[in-house]
């Protein structure tokens, strides 16, 4: 099998995660499981962007009980796949953007990446992201990006797993892991992802808890102003 048949390429055409976007990552998942040759789909951001997590400027009007759902769904998904998911990271990744990164089976990312959990400031807790952001880092490091709301660098995300590799060549660690897929067959890997989910947290009522603690937030009269004032005025909450 040829390398390159074995990799679907998919950017990611928004720096922010709206329902388009979720919408658009679930089709594109569709198509490599329909593709009996994929073995990697490969996530990768624009120049210096990975991806910025959730718009706001939707969230202050939209569903947030159904973008919470679908959200942690399209991570979900990516633990049950039987194609490998890649996340090569080139820039800034905050919010739901480390969200698709630590669901992701493998992160290869460029030195310049950072990596952030920003919530807290605007009164919210990254809800979905949290569940499997824990089962790449543990908890203490989950929960020190979540409270400090500060950046890592990639070398700091490697060296706590949130981040399998760095380097400036992505291309060729992409290129050595696609070489070892083609050599196993794809129910193996759904019946590996299905068997590692067994053995951690990540069910049903994981996803229940997660949806409605960021339906409880979502739904608060400060943060509802707070995503109104960004909407509208680009106004950060610092900037009352």
């Amino acid at each position: 099998m040829e390398l390159t048949q074995a990799v679907m390429r998919h950017k990611l055409r928004r720096a922010t995660i709206d329902d388009h976007a979720i919408h658009e990552l679930g089709a594109v998942l569709d198509a490599a499981e329909r593709d009996p040759g994929c073995r990697i789909l490969l996530l990768e951001g624009g120049d210096g962007v990975f991806c910025t997590g959730m718009d706001l400027e939707e969230a202050a009007g939209g569903d947030v009980a159904d973008g919470g759902r679908a959200f942690f769904g399209l991570l979900r998904r990516f633990t049950e796949t039987p194609v490998t998911v890649v996340a090569r990271v080139d820039g800034r990744t905050a919010g739901g953007g480390v969200g698709l990164a630590a669901a992701s089976d493998f992160v290869f990312a460029a030195g310049r990446s950072t990596f952030s959990l920003p919530e807290a400031l605007w009164g919210l807790l990254p809800c979905c992201v949290l569940p499997f952001l824990i089962r790449r880092t543990g908890f203490q490091k989950a929960y020190a990006m979540t409270l400090s709301t500060q950046p890592v660098s990639a070398a700091e995300a490697a060296a706590f797993h949130l981040v399998d590799e760095v380097s400036d060549d992505p291309e060729a660690l992409v290129r050595r892991l696609a070489y070892r897929l083609t050599k196993l067959d794809r129910p193996i890997v759904a019946d590996m992802k299905r068997y590692f989910r067994g053995l951690w947290i990540l069910s049903d009522e994981t996803e229940r808890v997660a949806v409605e603690e960021f339906g409880r937030l979502m739904s608060g009269p400060e943060v509802r102003r707070r995503l109104v004032d960004y909407a509208t005025e680009k106004r950060f909450p610092w900037e009352r």
